[in-house]
């Protein structure tokens, strides 16, 4: 992955206004008449994010029970098409979705544009330290190479907000396209790290009162987890012990795993990715010894994914014994 850089300075006007005239019957067709008379990737990219801010509207709860839902109808030919599409197609056609509607839409218009981009899931920082339980993976996101190097990009929260009487207003921000690493890291906190575009991210402070969520972690019936607190304490030498209980441990294992996990990613020089060592009825047990201070990050699999993000802070037996001697 390419390190994130600033974008040129651009004047986007002239992008913005041929993207709000753009009408079209089809995907495959809108993605046409947004880039075709562009030839550079920050201005495809441009008009494809200000066409979605412009005509996609939140589905609200009060929207939902006005109109249809929005589920996907897969028609004789749409039912082999691929996921992002899909639901790309029932966004368009309904012209509302939530954020991985949009995301989803914003990627099959950059893939028919031939421009690279990804969905990225995480947490979104919607409500400071409310409702800690809240700190899992509940937001989708896109990351777009442009230009050489990727940026980040949130098209749902740049279209507008929710007010009080759940109805959603449009109003365009700036301030989610082609963002910095550094500010969208403020609110955007991805499940893969990679994601965050940054050598050391930050840690969030919602991590003092609870380990992350991961994305699968909703799938199963886990109904507590120890330690509770996100941030351990160790030094090199130390066994850190972590339990999960299930509702119905029998029932999450027939739950399939996410097949596109690549679990050597979570074992490296930084992060250490823990498999449980003992199941007692619905306790699902783990244990991770410390054997080094530049592990930072220690992620629990539970039936083949994984469901929990602990920040550790393990001290060398160096920093130990200065720290004594200071004493």
């Amino acid at each position: 992955m390419s390190a994130f850089a600033q974008p040129r300075k651009m004047d986007f006007y002239r992008v913005d206004q041929h993207a709000l005239s753009v009408k079209a019957s089809s995907l495959r067709e809108l993605s046409q008449q947004l880039t075709g008379g562009y030839t550079t990737e920050l201005e495809k990219t441009r008009a494809i994010f200000r066409w979605i801010t412009e005509n996609i509207a939140y589905r609200t709860r009060a929207s939902t029970r006005q109109n249809n839902p929005g589920f996907i109808d897969d028609k004789d030919t749409g039912a082999l098409k691929p996921l992002d599409e899909r639901v790309a197609e029932s966004v368009f056609e309904n012209r509302q979705g939530v954020c991985e509607g949009y995301a989803r839409l914003f990627k099959t218009l950059c893939d028919f544009s031939g421009i690279r981009s990804e969905m990225v899931y995480g947490y979104a920082r919607t409500e400071t330290f409310k409702r800690i339980q809240r700190f899992r993976s509940n937001h989708s996101w896109n990351a777009v190479y442009v230009d050489s190097a990727w940026y980040l990009l949130d098209v749902t929260w740049a279209s507008g907000y929710v007010d009080r009487n759940d109805q959603f207003d449009r109003y365009l921000d700036e301030q989610y396209f082609l963002t910095t690493p550094e500010v969208f890291i403020r609110e955007h906190y991805p499940d893969d790290l990679s994601w965050a575009l940054m050598t050391d991210p930050p840690l969030m402070p919602e991590f003092r009162y609870s380990p992350f969520r991961q994305r699968a972690f909703v799938k199963y019936q886990i109904a507590q987890y120890s330690p509770a607190t996100g941030i351990l304490q160790a030094k090199v030498g130390d066994t850190l012990q972590f339990q999960l209980v299930s509702s119905n441990l029998k029932a999450d294992k027939n739950i399939s795993a996410n097949p596109f996990l690549d679990q050597s990613l979570y074992s490296s020089s930084t992060s250490a990715l823990i498999k449980p060592f003992s199941t007692t009825g619905n306790l699902v047990r783990y244990r991770y010894i410390a054997i080094s201070s530049s592990v930072q990050w220690i992620y629990l699999l539970y039936n083949e994914d994984l469901v929990l993000r602990y920040r550790v802070h393990v001290k060398s037996p160096t920093a130990i014994s200065v720290l004594a001697a200071l004493d």
